[in-house]
């Protein structure tokens, strides 16, 4: 039986470089946003029943997010039926996941894991954090957003500070080596604790 490891973070806290130095320890890694880029593109299992209730969705044999935003934007009730949706879709993909992964550690890379209640499937939660001043820079030196819609993407996520509350591990990422012996220490808890069960 493998030990499921739920990884959250609000946005720019570090939350890829986490995941990709717990793969570098032998974790396997299921990342939500990953799985629904999958089910969104062309041929996947979003395809289909996306287009029978919004034909505009689709561009090109894909879901389109952007189309979808707009969709959301024009009709409240959009995002509930889009969930209905995508939600069964996410859980069978990560069914699968937990099928077929061989490591001993599970990672599950969900933004929202506090929020949606996800943790309650997880064995312990690893919170990845930054001090707010490293996290703004981060997400802004992307050169993706605005600052107006970091602080609104941030206004709807938990506080960082109820999310360290709520976790059983945290990494401070604000720099590479203190992420990556955090991350070692917290791995060589959880085998220890496998190696007794």
């Amino acid at each position: 039986m493998s030990f499921k490891l739920g990884l959250t973070g609000s946005i720019g806290m570090g939350k890829s470089t986490t995941a990709k130095l717990l793969a570098e320890e032998g974790c396997a890694i299921w990342d939500a946003d990953a799985a629904v880029h999958r089910l969104y593109a062309p041929g996947g299992k979003a395809v289909a029943p996306m287009q029978a209730v919004f034909p505009d969705a689709i561009v090109d044999g894909a879901v389109s997010r952007d189309r979808l935003k707009q969709i959301i934007l024009a009709d409240s009730t959009a995002l509930k039926s889009i969930e209905t949706i995508v939600h069964p879709l996410v859980g069978a993909d990560r069914a699968d996941f937990i099928t077929q992964a061989q490591a001993d550690i599970l990672v599950f890379d969900v933004p929202l894991m506090f929020e949606t209640g996800g943790n309650a499937a997880m064995d312990a939660v690893l919170v990845v954090s930054a001090p707010e001043d490293i996290q703004r820079e981060r997400v802004l030196a992307r050169g993706t957003m605005t600052e107006e819609q970091f602080l609104a993407i941030k206004s709807k996520q938990m506080p960082d500070a109820e999310k360290r509350e709520k976790a059983d591990f945290v990494v401070i990422t604000d720099t590479l080596d203190h992420a990556k012996s955090q991350v070692q220490a917290i791995l060589a808890t959880i085998r220890k604790g496998l190696s007794h069960a």
